[in-house]
């Protein structure tokens, strides 16, 4: 099975029967601080292409687009509900449409924020931006984001040269694992 194939068995078959929870969850969102559900943020996908991204919102309105260990006190941003659902990994999961619409790769690096420049060039020098980005990816699971931008390429460069389809379901695993422990989370 191709991992395009794959990617859409999987995120049709997860999401689904997430769809009432997808819907409790935004509305925990829109009932605990003002704005909208969902967060869009362009992100770098494959070939340093920009697309929009959807999260759940965490964050407060007006918080600057930036990565999160680079705001100055990322804990007086998070909504009520925000910690909660980073702490889960919750934010994440409307990235299945970024999945669905082939932006996105259940596996693959983690796709940059527009303004991440140094981690962009460092991919495109490594060859990384040649990749569809994923939901989870071997920088993931190895530190997430307690590593520095060079290491996490260094995975990536790694993932790269290693991506097998067998390679792939072991970092799902390992994804799960990491999510129930909430090892390697920022808070």
């Amino acid at each position: 099975m191709g991992k395009r194939l794959f990617d859409l068995a999987l995120s049709l078959g997860a999401g689904l029967p997430l769809v009432l929870p997808l819907l409790f969850i935004a509305l925990l969102v829109r009932l605990s601080s003002e704005g909208p559900a969902l967060h869009w943020s362009d992100r770098v996908g494959r070939n340093n292409a920009l697309f929009r991204m959807p999260k759940f919102r965490s964050m407060r309105m007006g918080t600057p687009p930036v990565a999160t260990h680079m705001l100055e006190n990322p804990a007086a941003h998070l909504t009520p509900f925000g910690s909660f659902l980073r702490q889960t990994s919750l934010d994440e999961l409307p990235q299945l449409w970024s999945i669905l619409k082939g932006d996105m790769s259940f596996v693959g690096p983690r796709p940059a924020l527009f303004n991440q420049d140094d981690l962009i060039a460092l991919r495109t020098e490594a060859g990384v931006h040649t990749l569809a980005p994923g939901l989870t990816g071997w920088a993931q699971i190895n530190g997430r984001d307690e590593l520095p931008i060079p290491e996490k390429v260094k995975f990536d460069a790694e993932y790269l040269r290693r991506r097998s389809f067998g390679f792939d379901l072991w970092i799902l695993w390992l994804t799960v694992l990491r999510v129930i422990g909430r090892d390697g989370l920022s808070h």
